[in-house]
């Protein structure tokens, strides 16, 4: 089995260089990744998969699952598990990741090849699954898309919304995906879910998100028939090589849903810019990137539906991602975060509330 054709990982997951592999620990373990049980593991499910000692890095960049590249000094793949410590109900299904990049393998939606997924807990301590791994980069930020140009910048980012109506236009019966979520009512249920989300997390004040999670309520717009739905889908969790999409990646909260909450969300992140001093994706204000009318106008084309209310997906975007925000926020504050960065993941919640609030007044 090649391990360069497709990759895997989360946000800045698989990100690479030269000499990455030599940069991985020799002996100590990353935090929560056992590599003695994992390659027992992979011993007994995949004989012959694993030619010598694993060796594995945490990889940075995803606040959300850990990501982990591992070799064993020929091979290369990639490792998914949930968070340590406080972990919202429903927010990292192992399972339904492995099962989505399964079923979307032979589609036209690059996404990473799997190799195994291990729901027993006693493995490695929470259920993980194995991908393959390509090299690839996730521009996260106006820094990294200025060193591509502007005109490589454009392709990009209209690559990113022609593979977003792709993965629309999937009919999900054909893939074996039918019944990977409820469509009736989808937007009412998102509401409900995230706002269940908000009070699993509550440990402080947050002026605004109350009346933000109302006034949304009262708007619900009448949704288009119901797709695959990525739930983070952003240009720092796919993979380009060159203006080319190799990979999506990060699939822990996709379904079968509204599809305008994954342009709400593309439109959102579009919306902010580096200069805002904020520790998120900033790619919006990079020379040649799309602007927000631009990426919608550019689906509304390519999908032919409607995108009138986008501005209510878009003010949804702006909860939904303060909802995640908040639960990271609690993870820190209980020592239960790995990685740098997590410190000041608290300041952003108070701004998205007040963004979601103004984007709604648009209505």
């Amino acid at each position: 089995m090649t391990t360069e054709r497709r990759p895997g990982g989360d946000r800045a997951a698989t990100e690479t260089d030269e000499g990455d592999s030599d940069r991985m620990s020799d002996s100590d373990d990353p935090p929560g990744l056992d590599l003695g049980r994992l390659r027992a593991h992979l011993e007994r499910e995949r004989p012959g998969l694993v030619a010598g000692e694993l060796r594995a890095e945490l990889l940075e960049g995803g606040r959300s699952n850990l990501t982990y590249r591992v070799t064993d000094g020929t091979s290369r793949w990639v490792v998914r598990r949930p968070p340590l410590g406080h972990v919202l109900a429903t927010a990292h299904d192992m399972a339904r990741e492995h099962r989505v990049i399964s079923a979307l393998a032979p589609t036209a939606v690059p996404v990473p090849g799997a190799v195994l997924l291990c729901e027993d807990p006693d493995v490695l301590g929470a259920p993980f699954y194995v991908m393959e791994f390509v090299p690839g980069v996730p521009y996260r930020t106006e820094r990294q898309l200025r060193g591509i140009g502007p005109e490589a910048t454009r392709r990009a980012v209209l690559t990113l919304i022609d593979t977003l109506v792709d993965l629309h236009a999937v009919d999900p019966d054909a893939v074996g995906l039918g019944d990977f979520g409820r469509p009736q009512g989808f937007l009412d249920r998102q509401l409900r879910r995230w706002g269940k989300q908000l009070d699993a997390s509550r440990s402080r004040e947050l002026p605004g998100v109350d009346e933000l999670h109302t006034a949304l309520g009262r708007a619900l717009p009448a949704p288009p028939a119901a797709t695959i739905v990525h739930g983070d889908y952003r240009l720092d969790n796919v993979l380009m090589d060159g203006t080319r999409l190799t990979a999506v990646l990060d699939w822990e909260m996709s379904t079968l849903g509204d599809p305008l909450t994954d342009l709400g969300l593309l439109v959102m992140y579009t919306e902010q810019r580096a200069t805002d001093g904020l520790p998120a994706p900033t790619t919006g204000g990079a020379p040649g990137h799309p602007s927000p009318a631009e990426i919608v106008r550019r689906y509304a084309e390519r999908s032919g539906r409607d995108v009138a209310a986008v501005d209510w997906y878009t003010a949804f975007a702006y909860f939904k991602l303060a909802v995640i925000l908040e639960g990271i926020h609690y993870r820190w504050t209980l020592g239960r975060t790995l990685g740098a960065g997590f410190d000041r993941i608290g300041e952003v919640v108070p701004v998205f509330i007040d963004r979601g609030l103004r984007t709604l007044d648009r209505l």
